[in-house]
C-alpha cells in the first residue's frame, strides 16, 4: 500500500447544470485514514458545476504537476435521462481537449496510458468468500513478467485519456418515477445502461448508480475510491442485478457482457438513436405572466366593501318580512289599538332557522286559540284572521299596543 503522506486528488464534474447558483468552481477534502498503519491524510476534491462556461476552470483543477494523482468522476443525472448522453459526451471531449493543451511529454503520456490498461486487464473478480475480505487486490506493475495478459476488446480504451475515470449516475432512485410519469419501461432502463457501459468501456472506465435518498452504493463509492487512489482492500463483486444499484468496476465489463441487456430490448434496438429512443419531454410548468401588478388603494377596497356589505344588509332585512301588511287610507271601525294579523309562512320568512321557528310557533297558537284549524279556502282564511283579531284584542285589553292598522279584510 502506499504511504498516504502522498496528496492525491479527486476531479468530479458534474455533467449535468444545476438549478441553483453557485461556485462553478469548488473545493473540499476527504479524510482518509489507514487503519493499518495509523496513519491520515486529505485527498483533496474538485467540483466542477455543469455550466459550458466552466469548462475553462479546468486549468485550476488539472494541470500537468498533479495529472498522475487525479481520478475523474463524471455524474450525470438519471432523474433526466435524455440528458445523459450529450452530457457525458460533452464533457469527456472537453477533457480530452484539456489534455491535449497539457504541456506533458510523450513519454510521459505513454506511461499514463500504459498503466490504465495494465490495470484493466489485471483486473480480478473478488471472492464472496469470508477469507476474501483480508485478502487485498492488487494491479500489477511492469515488473510482473509471468503474468499473462489478456488482448483487449474491439472497442476496450479506444479513448484512453491516461485518466482513471468513473461515471456516477446520481438519483437512480427516480427509476420508479420515471416509469409512472413517462411511461418507461424494463427495456428503457436497459437500453440506458448498455449506452453507458458502453462508453465507460471505450474510456476504461467504472460505473456506480447511488442514490443518497435510498443510501444504495454510496459507501461503496467511497470504498472503491480508497482502493483506486490509495490501493485499500476492495472485495465487492459486480452489482448487475438491480436496476438502481448497478456497480461494475474498471476491467470487468466488456461487450458480450453487455449484450445481455439487448434480451429485454425488444421494442427497441441497441443501435437505434438515443435521442429517438429518449426524447426530451415537452416542457410542463405552467407559463408564469411577469407582468407587473399594481396594488389597489387601500380605502378604495375599504369603501367598495363597505357598500357591497350595505347592500347586503338591505336585502337580508327585505327577506325578514316578506308579507308586511300594507296601510290602508282610514280604517272606519277599527279602534287604533287594533291589529289585523296573517297568518305568517315559514318557508318565507326570514333567511335564519330562529325566525322560521318563530313563524311556527305563532301559527300555533294562532290555530290553537281559534280552534279553525289551517283551511285552505279563502272563507275558512278569513274566519281564522277575525277569530285571531278577536282573542288577540281579548288577550290585550287594557294594554295599550301601537301596531299597523288592520287590513280592509279584517272590516265589513
Amino acid at each position: 500500500m502506499m504511504s498516504l503522506v502522498r496528496h492525491l486528488w479527486l476531479l468530479v464534474l458534474k455533467v449535468m447544470k444545476t438549478p441553483k447558483k453557485g461556485s462553478g468552481l469548488e473545493y473540499t477534502y476527504i479524510d482518509v485514514r489507514d487503519e493499518d498503519r495509523d496513519d491520515i491524510t486529505r485527498c483533496g476534491v474538485w467540483l466542477l458545476d455543469g455550466d459550458d462556461d466552466h469548462s475553462r476552470m479546468l486549468q485550476f483543477a488539472l494541470t500537468d504537476e498533479n495529472i498522475e494523482d487525479v481520478l475523474v468522476i463524471l455524474v450525470v443525472d438519471m432523474s433526466q435521462p435524455w440528458n445523459v448522453k450529450a452530457s457525458i459526451e460533452k464533457w469527456s471531449q472537453a477533457l480530452s481537449s484539456h489534455m491535449d493543451q497539457l504541456k506533458i511529454t510523450p513519454q510521459k503520456m505513454k506511461n499514463l496510458k500504459q498503466k490504465l490498461i495494465r490495470q484493466f486487464q489485471m483486473y480480478v473478480e473478488p471472492d464472496n468468500t469470508p477469507d476474501a475480505s483480508s485478502k487485498k487486490i492488487t494491479v500489477a506493475t511492469p515488473n510482473d513478467e509471468e503474468q499473462v495478459l489478456l488482448p483487449l476488446g474491439e472497442t476496450t480504451l479506444t479513448s484512453n485519456l491516461g485518466l482513471p475515470i468513473i461515471v456516477v449516475c446520481t438519483k437512480s432512485d427516480a427509476v420508479s418515477s420515471l416509469e409512472k410519469e413517462f411511461d418507461y419501461k424494463i427495456e428503457h432502463f436497459d437500453y440506458i445502461q448498455q449506452f453507458i457501459r458502453k462508453f465507460c468501456l471505450c474510456y476504461g472506465a467504472a460505473l456506480f448508480y447511488i442514490s443518497v435518498k435510498e443510501e444504495k452504493n454510496c459507501e461503496l463509492l467511497k470504498k472503491y475510491l480508497l482502493h483506486r487512489i490509495y490501493d485499500f482492500p476492495f472485495n465487492t463483486p459486480p452489482l448487475v442485478v438491480e436496476k438502481e444499484a448497478i456497480f461494475i468496476p474498471s476491467g470487468w465489463d466488456s461487450l458480450k457482457k453487455i449484450s445481455i441487456c439487448y434480451e429485454n430490448m425488444t421494442n427497441i434496438k441497441p443501435d437505434d438513436p438515443f435521442e429517438d429512443v429518449l426524447s426530451k419531454p415537452p416542457n410542463r410548468k405552467p407559463f408564469q405572466d411577469c407582468r407587473e401588478i399594481v396594488a389597489e388603494d387601500e380605502q378604495l377596497f375599504l369603501i367598495r366593501q363597505q357598500n357591497l356589505l350595505s347592500k347586503n344588509i338591505s336585502q337580508i332585512k327585505t327577506a325578514e318580512s316578506p308579507q308586511r301588511p300594507s296601510k290602508t287610507s282610514g280604517s272606519p271601525s277599527g279602534t287604533p289599538g287594533s291589529t289585523s294579523k296573517v297568518k305568517i309562512d315559514p318557508s318565507k320568512a326570514g333567511g335564519t332557522p330562529n325566525e322560521g321557528v318563530l313563524a311556527n310557533f305563532f301559527n300555533s297558537l294562532l290555530s290553537k286559540k281559534t280552534g279553525a284549524g289551517s283551511t285552505q279556502s279563502k272563507a275558512g282564511d278569513k274566519a281564522v284572521r277575525s277569530d285571531a283579531k278577536a282573542e288577540l284584542d281579548r288577550m290585550t285589553r287594557g294594554k295599550p299596543v301601537t301596531t299597523q292598522a288592520g287590513s280592509s279584510a279584517g272590516t265589513s
